[in-house]
């Protein structure tokens, strides 16, 4: 016995047969008749019958140029933006250089001019290497500064090149003192989580003498490695005083030079000596009592 089928699944197969003869009698028409009519029907189905999918192959069209055009823009847009980031740089570096070229002259023949460079390797973060050496007369402890201040010193040398840590280097000591040697401390570093995080303090400042937010700190020339009166930092709130050493204040120090933005600095290449503190263009008043 054959399986029900209804009367509209009957039709259904029927109508489709039909509809492909109709556009195929059409097809046969539209291609018989001459250029003019078949551009009269040809509008015709365009405008009726065809108008969906006219419309649809529009936009797509439309976005596909929309999408190049926001491509474009795009790229020109990261080409302005890597312009721009990279002249910001440079007029940072120049900065620094113009800053170096001023400073060099003041300092005197004791100091040399070098490059500085990172050696991009693990557990080295802190430490630089400098193109100068003994060649130049450069010797371990030999102080390195910025046109900010100071930077660090060299920790071993040899014939053409150095290297030498900078204050985030956990070995960092720099004896120190206010602009006006009033008040006297060691300064070292306090290590964050991160590189970003690492702070300079003031240690050992007796309790009766307190210092102002704004202070200026510099190098005391105590000790024999770093000459009097190179900028170290900016005094930024007292610290935390230690359990059993009450009787000694600490201070916060924004450093005054960056490790990261160095390239360039000058090396001492003689023995510490004379106040520089006459040298530099501080940030801020003195600020202690």
């Amino acid at each position: 016995m054959p399986p029900y089928v209804t009367e509209e699944e009957e039709r259904g197969p029927r109508r489709q047969i039909l509809a492909t003869l109709f556009f195929l009698l059409l097809a046969v028409i539209a291609r018989i008749l001459p250029p003019g009519p078949q551009q009269q029907v040809a509008s015709i189905f365009r405008a009726s019958v065809l108008r969906p999918f006219v419309l649809v192959q529009e936009g797509l069209a439309d976005s596909r140029v929309h999408a190049e055009t926001t491509e474009d823009l795009q790229a020109r847009l990261d080409s302005i933006e890597s312009l721009v980031t990279n002249q910001r740089t440079l007029v940072e570096e120049n900065a620094r250089l113009r800053d170096m070229l001023e400073l060099g002259p003041r300092l005197g023949a004791e100091y040399v001019p070098a490059s500085l460079i990172r050696p991009g390797t693990a557990m080295s973060q802190s430490m630089f290497l400098l193109d100068v050496g003994l060649d130049r007369g450069v010797s371990e402890d030999a102080t390195v500064l910025t046109g900010a201040g100071l930077l660090g010193v060299v920790r071993t040398t040899r014939k053409t090149s150095s290297i030498g840590m900078d204050w985030t280097h956990p070995e960092f000591r720099a004896s120190a003192m206010t602009l006006d040697g009033s008040v006297y401390g060691l300064v070292l570093v306090e290590r964050g989580e991160f590189r970003e995080s690492d702070r300079l303090r003031l240690d050992g400042v007796p309790f009766h003498q307190e210092l102002d937010d704004g202070a200026v700190i510099v190098t005391s020339g105590l000790g024999g490695v770093h000459p009097r009166g190179i900028p170290i930092g900016v005094v930024e709130g007292e610290a935390e005083t230690e359990t059993g050493t009450g009787w000694r204040r600490s201070y916060w120090l924004r450093p005054l030079v960056q490790p990261g933005r160095a390239t360039h600095v000058l090396v001492l290449v003689g023995r510490p000596s004379g106040d520089l503190s006459t040298e530099w263009a501080y940030p801020s008043a003195e600020g202690n009592r």
